[in-house]
């Protein structure tokens, strides 16, 4: 199943994640945003659990801001 989501409140403009009939993250992309952290976000969800990662990435800031790319990947994952 793919999911495209448009983030609030952080600098990438739309994210994609597909999730396996097991519930395994198979593909993770984004536009915009710092490419070096997504990139890294990027190979820390790859084959694990999507309501694992949700969970871990759930209520992480970005500064002052009260979200960050974090935790809108949480929301995304948690549409499905």
């Amino acid at each position: 199943m793919e999911i495209a989501f448009e983030p609030k409140g952080v600098c990438p403009s739309r994210m994609v994640v597909e999730i396996d009939d097991d519930g395994i993250i198979t593909r993770f992309d984004s536009s915009g945003g710092c490419d070096g952290n997504m990139k890294g976000i990027q190979k820390l969800v790859i084959n694990r659990k999507a309501d694992e990662v949700a969970a871990l990435l759930e209520g992480i800031t970005c500064g002052k801001k009260n979200t960050s790319c974090p935790d809108q990947i949480s929301k995304l994952l948690s549409r499905r």
